[in-house]
This record gives structure tokens, C-alpha cells and sequence, in this order.
């Protein structure tokens, strides 16, 4: 597959994996970042190394100027997008009663709006030429909901409700918009999560362990794949079967 590939939030965990996974294949890849510069140019010059074309790009999703500036760099330097991977997200553990409105509307500025941001900039130039793969990250707190993280929920099956419309949408116009809803998954953002937690999800899980990164990352190669090319408008648990 030798095509240009976007990933945003790509500086760590899964976008950085889903990064290092598409430059294996031969893909030129844009990693963007927000906060994150050195693990990003880190990543960079990883990528460099095993030979990828590649370029590290600083926009906060949220911000559609930041946005199409990005997708003006990427164009400029690595050609036309291929495949978007809306991997960029944030997260936070909090009663409902508890959140306040900057806190919802950043939850929903970063985890909806950056989707929205990010699929309309890649359209532009994804249904004239007919082709085009998008994959949206969620999480199966999307599906099932999560107690104390309402507001990432809410976002998150924001997201999936996006994806299963924007692929009627745009199917006729030969893109694809797939959906990847991880289980708990070695990230940082486990990292607020006690041992016993992380343990008691472990036992929950039928596969009886914690998703990798590298999980997530072998879902995105399959759905950006020819493989996958009458996949369009689904959610892929990747979750050890925690939610069937």
C-alpha cells in the first residue's frame, strides 16, 4: 500500500503504533500533534529512520484554521490524502454533576468537532477523485457508556453516530468511513487507573488481558486496506470481547 496517510494525536499510544504500522507498508505519513512536540518529532525521526516520507505537524483539531493549514502542508509536501485517521482524543474521569461547561465543550470540541474538522478537509479532495478511506477512532465506552467518563461517552458515540452517517453519505462517491471502538487499551490514558482497576478489566475481558496498541494499529491496516473495500460504515470492537 503506498499511499499518504494523516493521523492526528499521532505523537504517542495508538497513533504512534497506527504511525509506525503504515510506514512499515510503505505509506507516507503525516503525524500531527497538538501538545506533544517531542514524542512527536521523536516519532519523526523513527519514521525517517526505516526510510518513511514523513512530516510532523502541530494543529489543535478543534481549530478548523489550524486544520485546513495542516491538510495545505500535507497536500504541499506528501501529496493528497488517502487515508484520514482520526485518532486524536481526550479523555477525563468525572461525576456528571461534577462537569463543567468548558470541560464539555472541550471534550466535544477535541473528540466530535476535530472528526468533523478533519473529514471535511480530506473530502475535498477524496470525492473528486473518487477513492478515499477514513477511519474514525471511538471507544466501546461509545457503545455501552461508562460510568463517571459521561461526557467522553457521549463524544465518543458522537463519533460512531458521525461514521455510520457520513459513510451512506459519501459511499456513492467511493469513500469508505469505518469506525475502530477500542477496549481498554496500554495507553496513557490508563495511567489514572489503579492496578486492582486494571486488573479487575483484565478479568473481565474473555481474551483475559489488556488490549495493545499494536491492536488498534493491525485494525486500521486492515480497514484502510483493499481488503476491506466493501467494509464501509461499520464499528470494529477491538475489545477482547468485553462488549459483544
Amino acid at each position: 500500500m503506498s499511499k499518504t496517510v494523516i493521523i492526528t494525536g499521532a505523537s504517542r499510544g495508538i497513533g504512534r503504533e497506527t504511525a509506525l504500522a503504515f510506514a512499515g507498508i510503505g505509506c507516507s505519513v503525516a503525524i500531527n500533534y497538538n501538545s506533544s512536540e517531542e514524542a512527536a518529532i521523536g516519532l519523526l525521526e523513527e519514521l525517517r529512520r526505516i526510510g518513511a516520507q514523513s512530516i510532523a505537524i502541530k494543529a489543535d483539531v478543534s481549530d478548523r484554521r489550524q486544520v485546513d493549514e495542516m491538510f495545505g502542508i500535507v497536500n504541499e509536501q506528501l501529496g493528497s490524502v488517502d487515508v484520514l485517521i482520526n485518532n486524536a482524543g481526550i479523555s477525563q474521569q468525572k461525576l456528571f454533576t461534577d462537569v463543567t461547561e468548558q470541560e464539555w465543550d472541550r471534550m466535544f470540541g477535541v473528540n466530535v468537532k476535530g472528526v468533523f474538522n478533519c473529514c471535511q478537509a480530506a473530502l475535498g479532495a477524496m470525492i473528486p477523485r473518487h477513492s478515499g478511506s477514513i477511519i474514525n477512532i471511538s471507544s466501546m465506552w461509545g457503545q455501552v457508556g461508562a460510568s463517571c467518563e459521561v461526557h467522553y461517552s457521549a463524544a465518543k458515540a458522537a463519533v460512531i453516530g458521525l461514521t455510520r452517517a457520513l459513510a451512506k453519505e459519501v459511499g456513492p462517491s467511493g469513500v469508505r468511513v469505518n469506525c475502530i471502538a477500542p477496549g481498554v487499551i496500554d495507553t496513557d490514558m490508563c495511567a489514572c487507573l489503579r492496578d486492582e482497576d486494571i486488573k479487575a478489566l483484565r478479568n473481565e475481558t474473555p481474551l483475559g488481558r489488556i488490549g495493545r496498541t499494536s491492536d488498534i494499529a493491525a485494525a486500521a491496516l486492515f480497514l484502510a486496506s483493499e481488503d476491506a473495500g466493501f467494509i464501509t460504515g461499520q464499528v470494529l470492537g477491538v475489545n477482547g470481547g468485553m462488549v459483544i
